[in-house]
């Protein structure tokens, strides 16, 4: 019985050396969380993304061969067809007012009598003009033309 004594305090001995020489090793070892390890790989690819933006060069896209290119699609837009309209003035008025209206009402105008009127393209003005009568029908002579600035302080 002392030698399965013995034996079995050796084996005892040896299986509590292999854990004691386990467990200092995994309390000593250093944990390292997905976060911390992350951020070492992530900063490399941001970095090589970075140095490739900053080294992309562009070519110059303004060419005698692009704008040829451009000027036969002008023949495409040329047909669209669009609304002129001239409009003489413009006024405020409630429902009341309107539903007041019958045949022979005037209506008073923002507009001076003699004053251009404004010439619309799909309701964007684009010049100013006077009545003129053409072959017994009404007509607009263009004074000039609206510049996009003075386009835009219309709207305003």
């Amino acid at each position: 019985m002392s030698d399965q004594a013995a034996t079995a305090e050796e084996t005892a001995g040896m299986e509590n050396a292999e854990l004691s020489a386990e467990l200092p090793e995994q309390e000593t070892a250093p944990e390292i969380t997905e976060a911390e390890s992350r951020p070492e790989q992530e900063e490399e690819p941001q970095q090589e993304q970075t140095d490739a933006y900053q080294s992309a060069t562009f070519e110059n896209l303004e060419s005698d061969e692009t704008s040829r290119a451009i000027e036969p699609n002008l023949d495409v837009i040329l047909n669209i067809p669009v609304t002129l309209s001239m409009q003489i003035g413009r006024t405020r008025m409630t429902i009341e007012e309107l539903m007041r209206l019958n045949r022979g009402s005037v209506v008073k105008l923002d507009r001076l009598a003699g004053e251009p009127m404004d010439v619309l393209v799909n309701g964007t003005l684009i010049a100013h003009g006077e009545v003129v009568v053409v072959n017994d029908k009404f007509g607009i002579r263009l004074l000039d033309g609206i510049s996009p600035a003075e386009r835009v302080k219309k709207l305003r």
